[in-house]
C-alpha cells in the first residue's frame, strides 16, 4: 500500500500539536496532498520554527489556539472542525523538562489524549480514524544490547516523559475496548483507533531544547561545540518523514477497516541505530568540519544504554518501508538548515524534501 493523494484530496483532518517539529512536517505533508487540515495546540514551541518558516499556518484551513489540557476547548475545537481522521501528535515531548515538571507532562501526555478521545468519542462516531502518537519509550527499557522492542512487549518508562507515553498508550487501548471496538454495540459506530511508536526523529526545522539536531544546529550557527552527555548511547535514528508517512499509511489502512485498530512501531532500517557520538560525527563531517564536540560532564539523568524497535508488523501488514536511511536523513538535515542559512523559500524546500522522499 502506498500514500493515495485521492484519499487524502479534501479528506478533513484534525492535527494536534500541527505548530511542533513533527506536527509541522505532517501538516505541509496532508496540505501538499490536498487534504483539508485543522490544528490544534497554543502556538509554535520554538522559535524560529518550520511552521513559520514554510507558512504552514497560511494554508491551514482552520487552526484552535487550545492547549490538549483544555477539556471543553479541545471538545469545541473537534467539533467545528469536524473531521474525519484525528492524528493526535500534541505532547511534552522532552525527558528533561520532565524531570523539571512531571506534573505538566503527565497532564499533557495524559490526560491530554484523554481529552483528545473524550472528544471523539462524544463526536458518536463522525471520527472515522485516529492515530495517537506516542513514543518509542514507551517499553520497559532495561538497557539490553541488541534487543528489538515489538508492540506486545511490556510497557514501562524509568523518567516522568516515558511513563506518561506508556500511560498514554494504556489510555488509547482502554478507550479502543471500552467505546470504539468492534464488538461494542453501545459504543460510537465506524471509529477506529490505532497508536503508533516512534522516536529519535530528525529533520530540518527541529529546535527543540535537549534534542541533539536541535543542539548541534545552534552550535553550527554559534561557531561553538555541542554539548553531548552520552555519545555512547544507541538510538534508531531516523528522518522525520519516515515515521509520518507510517502515520499516513495507518490512517488509510482504519479508514477501510478495523483490523490496524492496535499499536504499531515505525523505526528505522536494521542496522540505522547508531550512537549519539555517530551522529554527531558524521554530522560534523557533512558540514565540512565546521562542528566539534564535548563531554556534558554535568548531572545528567540516567539513560538506557540501548534502544531500538521491531517495525516488522508495519511492513508485513501496512506495506510501510523507512525510506530514507540514516545517512540520507543527516545529508537531508544539512540541506535543509544550509538552505534556511542561505534565506532560501523553505515552505519548497521542505516541499522539496517531502516529493523526494515520496
Amino acid at each position: 500500500m502506498s500514500i493515495d493523494p485521492d484519499f487524502w484530496t479534501q479528506r478533513r483532518v484534525l492535527v494536534t500539536g500541527h505548530t511542533g517539529f513533527k506536527g509541522a512536517w505532517l501538516s505541509l505533508w496532508l496540505q501538499a496532498l490536498g487534504a483539508r487540515v485543522t490544528g490544534l495546540a497554543p502556538g509554535p514551541p520554538t522559535q524560529p520554527s518550520l511552521y513559520e518558516l514554510a507558512g504552514i499556518g497560511a494554508r491551514m484551513s482552520g487552526e484552535s489556539a487550545v492547549d490538549v489540557r483544555d477539556a471543553e476547548g479541545v471538545l469545541q475545537a473537534l467539533d467545528e472542525a469536524s473531521p474525519e481522521i484525528v492524528l493526535h501528535l500534541a505532547a511534552q515531548p522532552m525527558v528533561r523538562r520532565s524531570l523539571r515538571d512531571p506534573a505538566m507532562t503527565y497532564a499533557v501526555n495524559v490526560m491530554g489524549t484523554v481529552n483528545v478521545l473524550e472528544a471523539v468519542r462524544q463526536a458518536e462516531g463522525e471520527v472515522r480514524a485516529v492515530v495517537v502518537v506516542t513514543s518509542d519509550k514507551c517499553y520497559e527499557n532495561t538497557g539490553e544490547a541488541s534487543r528489538l522492542f515489538v508492540e506486545e512487549d511490556p510497557l514501562g518508562g524509568a523518567d516522568p516523559y516515558s511513563s506518561s507515553k506508556a500511560c498514554a498508550e494504556l489510555v488509547t487501548a482502554a478507550y479502543r475496548s471500552s467505546f470504539f471496538a468492534a464488538d461494542k454495540e453501545s459504543g460510537p459506530s465506524g471509529t477506529r483507533i490505532a497508536s503508533a511508536r516512534a522516536g529519535n526523529v530528525i529533520g530540518g526545522g527541529d529546535w527543540g531544547e535537549d534534542r541533539l539536531v536541535g543542539d548541534i544546529v545552534r552550535a553550527v550557527g554559534a561557531g561553538g561545540p555541542v554539548r553531548v552527555r552520552n555519545p555512547r548511547a544507541v538510538r534508531p535514528w531516523q528522518h522525520v518523514l519516515n515515521p509520518l508517512s507510517g502515520y499516513l499509511l495507518l490512517a488509510q489502512d482504519l479508514w477501510r477497516g478495523d483490523e490496524a485498530a492496535r499499536a504499531w512501531n515505525f523505526g528505522p532500517r536494521a542496522g540505522d541505530e547508531q550512537t549519539v557520538g555517530w551522529i554527531v560525527e558524521r554530522l560534523g563531517a557533512l558540514w565540512g568540519g565546521a562542528l566539534s564536540w564535548e563531554l556534558d560532564e554535568g548531572a545528567n539523568p540516567p539513560e538506557a544504554g540501548y534502544l531500538a524497535l521491531d517495525s516488522s508488523a508495519a511492513e508485513r501488514h501496512l506495506g510501510w518501508r523507512p525510506n530514507w536511511d540514516v545517512e540520507e536523513a543527516l545529508k537531508r538535515v544539512v540541506e535543509w538548515h544550509e538552505a534556511q542559512r542561505r534565506g532560501e523559500d523553505m515552505r519548497r524546500m521542505s516541499l522539496d524534501q517531502i516529493a523526494g522522499f515520496a
